[in-house]
């Protein structure tokens, strides 16, 4: 969907997006020229062919996306840190004012997995060395556009013996710039099946580490409860089956649990029904539901942030006034400690031409 014009422009503040899935195709061809690799395409036009789409595909065939382009940048010291900077300048050129990025250190360090789908079998950076690269590309990305940048470290769930690390490397990089753990991936593979997930989870609650979980996308309510219930999520990405199970939403509604929505991403992944329509973001809206809109994967779903907006605007009702309230519950749930928070709330409310509430 190609959107030209711009739904909402007034600072924003995005929760859900992937750094892997964010990438610029002119910084792929860089390092596949650098590198030697070999890929589909070697101009952007081509590539763009292999790696965006714009109809509806399964889960899993958006997943092959990837390996179109990762093995350009992953194990790339230079490339990890790189696309990191280059994020906080595209969130910017979008009137983002903070951000939080999420990504799996082992994916981009090239660790070993099975099978592998691309790069060196025992990883060419460390995930420690990939999360100090992408805090290092955030933090200079942060001083040159003048946003604020965080990120969220993602567990994956095909891989178990990724999560005890992740959750070290949380509590290592805890605000510098780390802000929380994820759980992403297929969601039929449930935690109870994988205790390390569970384990890395415990120990995000003992560490006081912030915790997202991907639920609800693709899968069940089921797969929702289980978020809160036994991974003690505090927000959950996407969630739009929540809705299913009318106990669970009401309880959720109730708790005010954060939903973090991507729209464009719903259809393009057929998380959803097609129609816009009847997407599950407006029955948020009627219900008055604590959620924000982000991208997801913009250079899969050849997508910015206006794209997310535009759809809300055409098809789902949205207003000025709901992209505001939405944009101060992003706010009010981002992972920021609370001095930072309420510093955060105060742009807003100011760019807003609102009054701000002393409780948050």
């Amino acid at each position: 969907m190609d959107s030209k014009c711009c739904a909402f422009n007034k600072p924003k503040v995005e929760l859900h997006v992937h750094l892997d899935g964010s990438i610029k195709p002119e910084t792929i061809l860089y390092f596949a020229k650098k590198r030697q690799i070999k890929l589909p395409a070697d101009t952007v036009e081509g590539l763009l062919k292999y790696i965006s789409y714009h109809e509806p595909l399964s889960l899993t065939e958006f997943l092959a996306k990837f390996d179109h382009y990762m093995p350009a940048i992953a194990g790339d010291r230079e490339a990890v840190k790189r696309i990191a900077y280059e994020f906080v300048e595209m969130k910017a050129k979008e009137g983002v004012i903070y951000v939080e990025v999420r990504y799996s250190p082992h994916f981009l360090a090239n660790s070993k997995v099975d099978p592998i789908p691309w790069g060196q079998e025992e990883g060419d950076l460390t995930p420690d060395e990939v999360v100090n690269l992408v805090n290092q590309g955030l933090r200079e990305g942060e001083r040159d556009f003048c946003i604020k940048a965080r990120s969220i470290l993602c567990c994956m769930r095909h891989m178990p013996n990724w999560s005890a690390e992740v959750v070290q490397l949380c509590k290592k990089y805890k605000n510098d710039t780390v802000v929380a753990i994820d759980l992403a991936g297929d969601e039929s593979l449930n935690s109870e099946a994988y205790p390390e997930h569970r384990k890395a989870y415990q120990k995000a609650v003992k560490w006081d580490i912030h915790r997202t979980v991907h639920a609800g996308e693709v899968g069940s309510a089921g797969v929702v409860k289980e978020a809160v219930e036994v991974l003690k999520a505090e927000r959950i990405g996407h969630g739009y089956h929540v809705i299913d199970d009318t106990v669970l939403y009401k309880g959720l509604l109730e708790k005010k649990m954060h939903f973090e929505t991507c729209p464009w991403s719903s259809y393009l992944t057929s998380a959803c029904e097609p129609d816009f329509t009847k997407h599950p973001v407006i029955q948020f809206k009627k219900d008055n539901a604590n959620y924000s809109v982000s991208t997801d994967d913009p250079l899969i779903f050849a997508s910015t942030l206006d794209t997310d907006y535009s759809i809300a605007t055409k098809y789902m009702g949205f207003t000025d006034a709901e992209f505001m309230r939405v944009n101060i519950n992003a706010a009010k749930s981002s992972f920021l400690p609370e001095k930072e928070k309420k510093e955060l709330l105060n742009k807003l409310h100011e760019a807003y031409g609102m009054v701000l509430s002393t409780a948050f």
